[in-house]
């Protein structure tokens, strides 16, 4: 896994993190590949990774009844993809649909967290920047629902 953790080392999300730690992280991860219209995962599903993508682009989804599924937001190459996988209940919070071929390395949550019990720093230094990815995903879900709300006026 040393090309992941080269990977990581570069990437803006992990920048500034321990060289270790990224060993443990890249230790945790898998190369995965979604043909464009194909679900990454569903919201509901039990949530056991996070991804980063490589190539391609993804969509977020939420159904909303009467108008069908709404993109919250599109990611691309370099987004990080679910945060679900860090808190209980472990669930999917939206649908996310590979909108091209997306190429993606998995990293597996359960393994990710026994690292973090293990060394609580690593679990801080995570938790920290999931949170900025959560506060950019509830800021998006707030656009889109100011959109659909205001579309009915």
């Amino acid at each position: 896994m040393t090309a992941a953790k080269d990977l990581l080392a570069g990437h803006p999300f992990f920048r500034d993190l321990d060289e270790r730690y990224l060993e443990l992280i890249a230790g945790c991860g898998r190369n995965v590949k979604y043909n464009a219209g194909e679900y990454i995962f569903r919201e509901g599903d039990v949530s056991d990774a996070f991804y980063l993508i490589r190539y391609g682009r993804v969509a977020l989804e939420v159904h909303v009844p009467g108008r069908g599924p709404v993109v919250i937001e599109t990611l691309n190459e370099g987004d990080v993809l679910s945060w679900s996988w860090l808190v209980p209940p472990y669930r999917k919070q939206f649908d996310a649909r590979a909108l091209t071929l997306v190429r993606a390395l998995a990293f597996d949550g359960e393994c990710i967290l026994k690292k973090c019990e293990e060394d609580p720093r690593l679990g801080y230094e995570l938790l920290r920047r999931f949170i900025q990815l959560v506060g950019r995903r509830l800021q998006a879900t707030r656009m889109q629902i100011l959109d659909v709300f205001g579309q009915g006026k």
